[in-house]
């Protein structure tokens, strides 16, 4: 009876775990299709990020996500200088602490076409940022599954970052940012990290203890975060991050691509074949254990310093 019973619980263990959920088969659907050619570069207020919305509202309603706030559907609708923009928005609402938001997100917009360009002239933005909203995605399966987030989790798809971080501006301006406890964010991940093998890195890692609370929960593993080796670029302001940590919000972003040896970065040559789609599911591991003791509402990080 004994040994049936820790044979269940070991099936049970072993449905739940990071290999199974977060596997690299999942991680290629999404990357694959969120940089092929059919999204034609995922441009904000052009048809090829209309079919990336669609793909994202498709998989946020597969997963099981909510939608968030009063919206009918997972689409945040708003006008930019007579131009219809969405985020993609989907919600995992906390058990015990509901009231309590964390908040995952990344761009999923691009540069869109070069008209004037001959031959090869889509820039399928696969490590920028297709490779984020696949965590995003990936993240929001994974959390679904494990059913134990006592916080609620927002899952954002963010329009127009390209743009000056069109999207996530407007979704700052219509949120009580006491409400969320914080923000995690993920920007090309395609790439493996100049820390090596199982690394990320953190941008804006001195402006609260965000950075900390990772490194201690993944003090245990094979994985590790670092500060932000590129201070000089200012990407902690770079990125949708920044639209809430200007709100107090201790947001930062993750990466791993090594910035100095981009050869891709805002080119047309930046597509699936080119990542690295191992890197991309450790990212998503790492991000996944780094934030879970924040999830589960057990460590608060302290607000952000916004000092320069």
């Amino acid at each position: 009876m004994i040994n049936k019973l820790l044979v269940t619980i070991l099936i049970i263990l072993s449905s739940c775990s990071n290999d199974e959920i977060i596997n690299k088969n999942l991680i290629s659907k999404h990357l694959s299709t969120l940089s092929d050619d059919k999204m034609e570069g995922r441009r904000a207020g052009t048809n090829g990020i209309e079919k990336a919305a669609k793909y994202i509202e498709y998989e946020f309603e597969r997963i099981g996500l909510t939608k968030y706030d009063t919206l009918n559907s997972y689409r945040q609708n708003f006008n930019f200088y007579d131009m219809s923009f969405y985020n993609v928005i989907g919600i995992l609402k906390g058990k015990s602490l509901p009231n309590e938001y964390v908040i995952i997100s990344a761009h999923y917009d691009h540069l869109g076409i070069n008209q004037k360009m001959e031959g090869d002239n889509i820039y399928n933005g696969a490590n920028d940022n297709a490779s984020g909203t696949t965590a995003v995605l990936a993240l929001a399966e994974y959390f679904k599954k494990l059913d134990n987030n006592e916080r609620s989790i927002v899952f954002v798809a963010f329009t127009a970052e390209e743009m000056g971080l069109v999207g996530s501006r407007y979704f700052g301006k219509n949120i009580n940012p006491n409400d969320i406890v914080a923000g995690i964010n993920i920007e090309m991940i395609g790439k493996e990290s100049p820390y090596g093998k199982n690394t990320a890195w953190i941008t804006g890692f001195d402006r609260s203890d965000f950075g900390e609370i990772i490194q201690k929960n993944l003090s245990n593993t094979n994985y590790e975060v670092f500060p932000d080796p590129y201070i000089k670029e200012k990407l902690f302001f770079r990125s949708d991050n920044a639209a809430l940590a200007k709100l107090g919000i201790p947001a930062h972003t993750f990466s791993t691509t090594p910035m100095e040896k981009d050869s891709h970065y805002h080119k047309v040559t930046d597509e699936y074949e080119t990542l690295d789609i191992l890197t991309i599911k450790e990212s998503v591991e790492l991000i996944s254990k780094g934030i879970l003791s924040i999830i589960q509402g057990e460590d608060t990080p302290t607000r952000i310093i916004l000092n320069n």
